[in-house]
């Protein structure tokens, strides 16, 4: 197959990249489009009963949601002098009544909860008539102007400004990671390979794969929604895998051509043994990321999907375009080379890319020194990694709030000024659907309402719980709390009144933002096994296919493991504990937002597959011609060490980018994907990988007669026996 596919990439070179080249400027043109047709929000079920309680109240009452809250504050003035009143009660009667369903505040309900304890402040709760999330964005840029009152400073905050501001900090943020890692990139790319020519083709690939990828995502925006956050995902992991491809093909293809092949030859191997590794690597990315598709979560499967789009096309970009590309440039990969300058501000310095005739190199004896007492590394490092995952024993998760915007926003000025100022916030943490047979106007159903919101109220940890809206059947019972909405405190409270029974002949949907968060986590846990279980099954046939071995998926899969393990205690430390908060930016909740590691979790076990298949397919390559384990693993590890390490580098260059992120949850995926990439490129690539190979020795290749025999039917495996050059000694002992 790989065969095939280069011969036939080089015979079609220029028509290739004629069809790749127009498909960019389409790209250029219509992918990007995606960007104004993606979605905000998206962390509900639809189908929880926090989400049917919202959808029973809006479709009965109206939208209820403090779409925007407009903070009026004075430093003279109280809001008792007549000219406070005047200037808000002007302004909120002025504002056009196409855009705004209503507005309520201190001068039209006289509601104490509207004014501050020093009676500087008021704020007005304005709903809008906007249907949907993007119609009310749009609305909020009509209504803020109108909202300024004279003689009074104002600040506006709600659900619609929140949007609104994580939107434009999420564009702010793709802006500067491109400006910070793409100069980056490219210095270290000339670095690793020692030449400009050779340095652009990962680069290109990267442009090619998220250019490639945003026209997958406007394609589906097409037919379901698309969350906003998967463009960061494009990017990062668009990019990054892109650069990684590029980087293993490019090495490989030079490795040929200095083994004394011509340009054809040196391609075919290349796509035989690289080629053939990036798709194995590919498909096993993506079929992690798959996994996100299973929750019902928008956001989950919105990452899902743009990473699985970034990963696919970076993958076919990498099997077509730089062969392609590859084919032409032919020995002139090597031109430009700025070598003798490098050798100049580092004389020391050795190539990454160990060719067929390497004197013994320092990956080789880490490896050998690491396979002489195996025991001791392989213990060792459990422990360290056990040790290392042990605060996520005690995670607590949490929702998302305007805490996840950067100090100073006006959306997360307000939200602290409602809770500092005011005593809590403007839409109350919980809101009650309770529906009747007959009607709520009914004198026996209002006593056993009044009775229902009575005991309501009494339940520990509820300051108060009201009858705030009603109509025929359907009534409203807002439920305010005395601690933090997203605490688990507040959670609980969600149970017990869901524990209490309705009025007779009635139904209660409990919802609003505690709720939801409650409905969140039972959503996650009971999808989380399905994921774990359908991905690595999956993981555990590709990696089967690819090397003909039950014990290697086994192996990897707990690795892995591991390796999120001290992940996510780390993620504990920085992000709940708030250690380094201070450094990064953010103000720390005392959670994790439920869905960010499940993100972490898939994106980091498909990268982690990436450099295992990377690594094993050269050992594997090796062991098939001496069939020496030990002597395999070592010269696999000399030949891919380099490259892994210059892959994670990069990798961690262009993902780090988003730790500087002003989202505090996507700052954490950044966060998360840097140690991730860290241990596992060099923990467990490294020592651990070596250490345990060396411990099962042939048994690394075992798998029982019935499957030997699948294998050798359906393996993914070269096309074609190693050439003559390939059998050279690659190292000396």
């Amino acid at each position: 197959m790989f065969d095939t596919l280069a011969r036939v990439m080089y015979r079609g070179r220029r028509l290739v990249l004629i069809l790749a080249g127009a498909f960019l400027v389409f790209a250029g043109v219509w992918g990007t489009g995606a960007f104004g047709a993606l979605s905000d929000g998206g962390f509900e079920d639809p189908d929880s009963e926090s989400f049917r309680a919202d959808v029973e109240l809006s479709q009965a009452l109206g939208r209820s949601d403090a779409d925007v809250v407009a903070l009026y504050s004075s430093v003279t003035l109280t809001v008792d002098d007549p000219e406070f009143a005047a200037a808000v009660t002007s302004t909120l009667a002025s504002l056009p009544t196409d855009e705004v369903a209503s507005v309520a505040g201190f001068f039209s309900t006289g509601a104490p909860q509207f004014v501050s304890e020093d009676r500087h402040s008021t704020y007005a709760v304005v709903r809008l008539t906007g249907t949907d999330d993007e119609i009310r964005g749009d609305q909020l840029d009509v209504v803020e102007p109108a909202l300024d009152a004279p003689g009074l400073t104002e600040q506006i905050g709600g659900i619609a400004a929140v949007n609104r501001d994580i939107n434009e900090q999420v564009g702010e943020d793709i802006a500067r990671a491109e400006m910070l890692s793409l100069p980056i990139l490219f210095v270290l790319l000339i670095i690793i390979f020692g030449g400009l020519v050779a340095a652009s083709m990962p680069l290109i690939i990267g442009g090619f794969a998220v250019l490639g990828a945003f026209t997958v995502i406007r394609l589906l925006t097409l037919f379901t929604d698309v969350s906003v956050f998967a463009i960061n995902i494009v990017i990062f992991l668009g990019l990054g895998l892109a650069i990684d491809y590029g980087l293993f093909v490019v090495s490989r293809f030079r490795e040929e051509l200095r083994a004394g092949r011509d340009v054809p030859a040196a391609l075919r191997r290349t796509m035989q043994t690289a080629g053939r590794t990036v798709a194995v690597s590919g498909i096993t990315v993506a079929v992690s990321l798959a996994g996100l598709a299973l929750f019902p979560q928008n956001f989950l499967r919105s990452m899902g999907f743009g990473g699985i789009a970034a990963v696919l096309v970076a993958m076919v970009a990498a099997l077509t375009v730089l062969p392609a590309l590859l084919a032409v440039i032919g020995h002139r990969i090597d031109a430009l080379s700025v070598r003798p300058l490098l050798r100049r501000l580092t004389p020391r310095r050795r190539s990454t890319e160990p060719g067929p005739g390497a004197h013994v190199g320092a990956w080789y004896r880490i490896a050998r020194s690491v396979m002489r007492r195996p025991v001791l590394y392989a213990a060792g490092i459990v422990v360290i990694l056990l040790l290392l995952g042990t605060p996520f024993l005690r995670a607590s998760f949490g929702g998302i709030d305007a805490r996840v915007l950067p100090e100073g926003t006006p959306s997360r000025v307000v939200s602290e000024a409602l809770e500092s100022d005011f005593g809590g916030a403007a839409d109350p943490a919980v809101t009650l659907a309770v529906t009747v047979a007959g009607s709520i106007e009914d004198p026996g159903t209002q006593q056993e309402l009044a009775a229902y919101v009575g005991q309501v109220g009494e339940l520990a940890g509820v300051e108060t719980a009201e009858l705030s809206d009603s109509d025929g059947s359907t009534a409203e019972v807002a439920v305010f709390l005395s601690g933090d909405a997203l605490s688990s405190s507040s959670r609980e409270i969600v149970d017990d009144i869901r524990a209490l029974s309705p009025p007779a002949d009635g139904e209660v949907l409990v919802g609003g933002e505690t709720a939801a968060l409650v409905d969140l986590l039972d959503s996650i846990g009971s999808t989380l096994p399905l994921m774990a279980l359908i991905v690595a099954v999956a993981t555990f046939v590709l990696l089967f296919l690819a090397f003909g071995s039950v014990v290697l998926p086994v192996k990897a899969i707990l690795m892995n493991v591991l390796s999120l393990g001290a992940t996510f205690g780390a993620l504990v430390l920085i992000f709940q504990d708030g250690h380094l908060s201070g450094l990064l930016g953010f103000t720390s909740t005392g959670t994790i937002e439920a869905t960010q590691p499940i993100l972490v979790l898939a994106i980091a076990f498909g990268l982690s597959m990436d450099y295992e298949v990377f690594l094993l397919s050269r050992v594997r390559e090796q062991y098939d011609l001496t069939g020496d384990n030990t002597e395999a693993v070592a010269t696999g590890l000399q030949r891919t060490g380099g490259i892994i390490t210059s892959a994670a580098l990069l990798l961690v260059v262009v993902i780090g980018a988003f730790a500087t992120s002003g989202i505090t949850f996507i700052k954490l995926i950044g966060v998360a994907m840097v140690i991730a990439i860290i241990v596992d490129a060099t923990i467990v690539r490294t020592l651990l990988v070596p250490a345990t190979m060396r411990l099962l020795g042939r048994a690394n290749w075992w798998a029982p007669g019935p499957l030997r025999r699948v294998y050798e039917r359906l393996g993914i495996r070269e096309d074609g026996p190693a050439e003559p050059a390939e059998t050279r000694e690659l190292v000396r002992t």
